[in-house]
């Protein structure tokens, strides 16, 4: 799993319940940023990764598990 495929699964599972990052951010409890492409490196352009906490929400707040989410890394993988 690379960082790009963990955050194109992140932009597929907000695509999937049809609404943007930001609000499924804040559905999550989370700052509406928190999935902002700016937000995906940091000032130094190393890439930045969401906390297994950050990620866990998100699944609770879209109904999905965790296999779900891992399947979706597996597409944005191309396999």
């Amino acid at each position: 799993m690379t960082h790009e495929d963990l955050w194109r699964a992140i932009d597929m599972m907000a695509a999937a319940n049809g609404i943007s990052v930001c609000a499924m951010a804040r559905r999550a409890g989370l700052h509406e940023t928190t999935f902002n492409p700016s937000k995906r490196y940091n000032y130094r352009g190393l890439p930045r990764w969401p906390t297994f906490d950050t990620i866990n929400k998100t699944l609770d707040a879209m109904n999905m598990s965790m296999y779900d989410f891992l399947a979706l890394v597996a597409r944005a993988h191309g396999e």
